[in-house]
């Protein structure tokens, strides 16, 4: 594959790099006046009244930010030479084009494309074209640049049989390239394994199991930027949602979409979904599962349902000189036909007025008058009707249903026999139980139980997309909450069985996908990695015979083995270690990552502040102030640094309520590192990570 930069150039022709910084330099202008024609649009007098006129201005500025020319992200990145004009037939003859592959769609005061979409159909040979199957593609061309200027080009003739098939220089660069701040877009490096994600159609949901490195984030990202593209009018009416593990997680990515010209995607986590009532408390281990186990939402159906008492007096209704008798078992037959329909609580409620004003008319009727629907509505209204309905189906409050479920050992007994066992019942139960819903300590847990009391209630509103990362560590009552955000639409679920870490992680995605609504979509696997260097993933890999048997384990495509340091210290001088370790590590370029156990933190905090050495915490990121982050295990899923310093491993296992899923914390600490790993310690690492299978690595071990 030939390669072209600067300094080749400088010495053989240099016309097509110019030819190319030139379409580069015309292309920036080019989007510069498509943003000016925007901003010169003139709406006073082309709305009705000020609110459509509000609605029209802030569509406006949306389209002004997403013409924005990012000076340091390539306008483009690729080019492709088609053999015949796309569409067209061979037997045709027709010339082909040339389109040049970005971001976004550019184009001249003519109207004429300068820049293609990469998300447009005539650019998916970009990412799946190969010498086996060109796509009627005579040349893939990459463009490599620097600090935004473009500095090289490499070319790959796919229908030329006599040059050989090579590796690109250009994409193992860009793959490679330092991370300094906040997640960055893939466009220029998807494969066709990830393309065929994005790509796939909104009608049906994804899930996708990733080992460490393999763009399953960045895929995920990126299939939300295509359905818009492809969706925008659906999607713009029905709305799309990303959902990520933490807050840290969401500062992280929050760049990427925006790159991509897409800046109305919301994102949140679970927690913020289920932010019904203000969580001060804490569940133990087993009060968490057992709140988070699927067994609740029938638990919670009953509570709910458990206010419905079956009518014992007649109602009786009167209108003007005559009285309209209602039987009690009629009266039952209507709540006993709602029960049985299985609506919603608060549906039902609504409903119940309306059916007994219904059986009103039909004696009027039957009377010889004819009442209208004016009349069924006033006796819908009636206090008599009103009376019957409070006392039969009256108004539920969901978290008051969930406070007395877990306040009230009978009540919970009574909702829940058959279901939980006794030992469960009072592993769940409050010990001090709670006067009123604001003076409540509410658990995260808690908040997903209400949640669901509430959808019983009324119905959810459904999104048309949803993104769900980090997938794996969500209890079943948390993807029932999920599920409900997109129960008529579709959603792309991301995750990594082996980096569960919760106590309620998801033993399978068949199981995960039923409990979000979603049976039977399918799961793909993506084993490919392209951050982890290849030493760093085989170390890591020795821990999933343990952590998740039956996992393939990934492979890095990555040509530099990546480095590795593996160093025991006495436990006085562990601290100086990570320290120098550390300022090794920031005279490399790139960003640092020092992972250490929750309960480390202080210590290396304090640490660092001594050493003068500046740090950040997660989600700060995007400061220039310091490359360096110091990381909470439980906080680093998700997260990558070109160096990472990982803080004795043995802490963090046991930071964990169990060894399992301690190690599966130690395998996510293990798999953040770009470039290199430096792991410190002082106690013994876990067996797993000792005895003859240990990589070789400098620094001894």
């Amino acid at each position: 594959m030939p390669s072209h930069d600067r300094d080749h150039d400088r010495d053989h022709d240099t016309n097509p790099l110019e030819r190319e910084r030139t379409h580069l330099a015309e292309s920036r202008s080019a989007l510069t006046a498509m943003r000016a024609d925007v901003e010169a649009l003139d709406i006073s007098d082309v709305t009705g009244n000020w609110v459509n006129t509000k609605i029209l201005a802030a569509e406006i500025e949306n389209r002004i930010k997403a013409l924005a020319d990012l000076t340091h992200t390539p306008l483009f990145f690729g080019r492709l030479d088609y053999r015949h004009a796309p569409g067209v037939g061979q037997a045709e003859g027709a010339e082909g084009e040339q389109f040049y592959i970005g971001r976004r769609h550019v184009h001249d005061a003519h109207g004429d494309p300068m820049v293609i979409d990469w998300r447009a159909p005539v650019s998916q040979p970009f990412y799946r074209a190969s010498r086996v199957e060109p796509m009627d593609v005579r040349l893939r061309r990459r463009f490599g640049y620097t600090g935004g200027e473009l500095t090289a080009y490499e070319d790959e003739h796919l229908t030329d049989p006599a040059e050989a098939s090579t590796s690109s220089k250009l994409l193992q660069t860009e793959i490679e390239r330092p991370r300094v701040g906040p997640m960055r877009d893939i466009v220029a490096t998807i494969q066709p394994e990830q393309d065929e994600i994005v790509r796939a159609g909104i009608g049906g949901t994804v899930c996708v199991q990733g080992a460490p490195g393999t763009g399953k984030t960045a895929v995920g990202l990126h299939r939300v930027a295509y359905l818009l593209y492809a969706h925008r009018e659906r999607l713009a009416r029905t709305g799309t949602l990303v959902i990520g593990p933490n807050k840290s997680f969401l500062q992280y990515i929050e760049q990427v979409l925006p790159a991509l010209g897409e800046l109305q995607v919301k994102q949140a986590t679970v927690d913020d979904l289920v932010a019904h009532v203000a969580v001060r408390g804490t569940d133990s281990a087993d009060s968490a599962r057992i709140k988070g186990d699927a067994r609740m939402a029938e638990v919670l159906r009953r509570a709910v349902r458990s206010g419905i008492r079956m009518p014992k007096e007649p109602v009786v209704v009167v209108r003007g000189s005559r009285r309209w008798r209602i039987a009690a078992y009629e009266l039952e037959a209507l709540v006993r036909e709602l029960m049985e329909r299985d609506i919603r609580y608060g549906a039902a409620h609504e409903a119940l007025p309306q059916r007994i004003a219904h059986s009103v008319l039909v004696r009027m009727e039957e009377s010889g008058e004819a009442p209208d629907d004016r009349v069924q509505d006033a006796v819908a209204r009636n206090p008599a009707v009103k009376a019957a309905v409070k006392g039969v189906w009256p108004k539920a409050d969901p978290a008051k249903t969930v406070l007395r479920l877990l306040s009230d050992a009978e009540f919970l007994a009574e909702c829940a026999e058959g279901i939980l066992t006794p030992e469960e019942q009072r592993t769940v139960l409050w010990e001090k139980p709670a006067r009123s819903t604001a003076s409540a300590k509410w658990s995260a847990a808690d908040a997903v139980l209400i949640d669901e009391a509430l959808d019983l209630v009324q119905r959810t509103h459904s999104l048309g997309h949803v993104v769900l990362d980090e997938a794996q560590d969500l209890s079943p009552m948390q993807y029932r909450a999920v599920g409900r955000r997109c129960s008529t639409g579709s959603a792309t679920v991301l995750g990594d069985i082996a980096q569960g870490t919760t106590p309620w992680a998801t033993a399978s995605w068949e199981e995960a996908l039923t409990h979000l609504g979603k049976p039977g979509a399918p799961v793909e696997e993506l084993t490919r990695g392209f951050r982890v260097p290849r030493g760093v993933i085989a170390y890591a890999s020795l821990l999933l015979p343990t952590i998740a048997p039956g996992l393939a384990p990934a492979t890095s495509v990555r040509e530099s083995p990546g480095d590795l340091v593996i160093r025991r210290t006495a436990e006085e001088k562990l601290d100086e270690a990570v320290l120098a370790a550390c300022r090794d590590a920031l005279g490399y370029e790139g960003s640092i990552g020092l992972i250490a156990a929750d309960a480390r933190i202080p210590a290396l905090a304090t640490a660092l502040a001594s050493a003068g050495l500046p740090y950040l915490a997660p989600g700060e990121e995007t400061s220039v102030a310091a490359r360096l982050t110091l990381v909470p295990a439980t906080l680093a899923k998700g997260l990558e640094y070109d160096y990472v310093v990982l803080d004795e491993p043995a802490a963090i296992v046991s930071g964990e309520p169990d060894e399992r899923t301690g190690l599966r914390r130690l395998y996510v600490a293990l798999t953040r590192a770009v470039s290199g790993l430096s792991v410190l310690h002082a106690a013994p690492l876990p067996d797993e990570l000792r005895g003859p299978t240990l990589p070789l690595a400098s620094g001894g071990g």
